[in-house]
């Protein structure tokens, strides 16, 4: 089926496993999977007491005060919009890494309704450069297809974009909505990346399936997924490696991972997120063709919003890869993971 991330849910009824006190100490705000859900509350995020993660608004402070900043004050201070606005608009919309295609396609489109419809003042025009570049992100609100009776996610990106801890902020919001999620370890090449998804599935109070560093990648995704049959649980989210996306052994790899899955659960991965780090920005881009054409990719994940000034590259993935951004990350904290909202982040951006 597949899971609308806007609904208002009721968890499922689940045993929760008790965690050691050491790891109760280590959680920041996590709810236990037994814990009733207030019904008239949106179920985004769980909480635990009044504590809320950051929204999209709050994540992408530093891009509306930076680029985007001057991007708007553009529009108050130089209210005639003749070619030397236009030219000055291209500009600073490339520094804010919509990238060259993407933003020549917005302002061509602007100074053709211009010419054709002259826009009453420079405040009309900046609302239709909103409605344009929400136009282009689309109305969709993200959704997961997660079946019955077991769902498997892959997960994939390269080193350092946040895509363990992009990992365990899905299991934590997926338990929020009444699942039963259990992580596979499948990154055996780093003994870090291995020990940083066990201290997250503590954090989390989620199951991980792992073995020793080196180990084979698929060998750990069949007992992961074993595991999980065995256990009940509903929902599989798999680790993978993340070396240079250049390197060809890495999409080989990727490629020898979906086919074991497939064995196992056929239809599956029911999804398969890559995770892209903001502050990359149109670095950002060409890892995601690279994934999308080696491997397939239904969804992105995008990391650290909140410590890049560069939210752009959000437009650009949309317009080139024609993928849907189904997560944002918007803060540091294990409940800052949103459901990407489209006309929120457009509308956050000129606020």
């Amino acid at each position: 089926m597949v899971f609308n991330l806007f609904k208002r849910s009721q968890p499922k009824e689940t045993a929760a496993t008790p965690a050691a006190p050491s790891e109760l100490a280590q959680a920041q705000a996590v709810a236990a999977p037994g814990e009733p859900v207030e019904p008239d509350v949106p179920v985004l995020v769980r909480e635990r007491g009044s504590e809320a993660g950051k929204n999209i608004a709050q994540s992408l402070e530093r891009t509306r005060g930076g680029i985007f900043g001057a991007v708007r004050s553009m529009f108050q201070q130089r209210p005639e919009l003749n070619e030397a606005f236009w030219d000055e608009l291209e500009e600073r919309l490339i520094q804010a890494d919509l990238g060259a295609h993407t933003t020549a396609d917005l302002v061509d489109e602007l100074r053709s309704r211009h010419a054709k419809r002259r826009f009453d003042s420079a405040d009309d025009a900046q609302m239709a450069l909103r409605d344009s570049m929400i136009a282009l992100l689309g109305n969709e609100r993200p959704s997961l297809n997660l079946p019955e009776p077991m769902a498997v996610v892959l997960v994939i990106g390269v080193n350092g974009v946040g895509k363990t801890t992009s990992i365990a902020k899905l299991a934590h919001l997926l338990t929020g909505l009444g699942r039963k999620p259990l992580l596979v370890a499948g990154d055996t090449f780093r003994a870090a990346a291995i020990d940083q998804l066990k201290i997250w599935g503590e954090r989390t109070r989620t199951p991980v399936v792992a073995q020793s560093p080196g180990s084979d990648p698929g060998a750990v995704v069949f007992d992961g997924l074993q595991a999980a049959t065995s256990r009940g649980m509903d929902t599989v989210i798999i680790d993978t490696a993340g070396r240079l996306h250049t390197k060809t052994n890495l999409m080989e790899e990727l490629r020898k991972v979906r086919r074991i899955i497939d064995r196992q659960v056929p239809g599956a991965p029911h999804e398969t997120l890559l995770v892209l780090d903001a502050v990359t920005g149109q670095n950002g881009l060409m890892q995601a063709k690279t994934f999308a054409e080696s491997v397939g990719v239904t969804g992105l994940i995008l990391s650290k919003l909140d410590s890049s000034a560069k939210g752009g590259v959000v437009f650009s993935i949309a317009q080139e890869l024609k993928l849907p951004i189904k997560f944002i990350g918007t803060g540091e904290q294990l409940q800052d993971f949103a459901p990407f909202d489209p006309q929120a982040f457009s509308g956050a951006l000129f606020k």
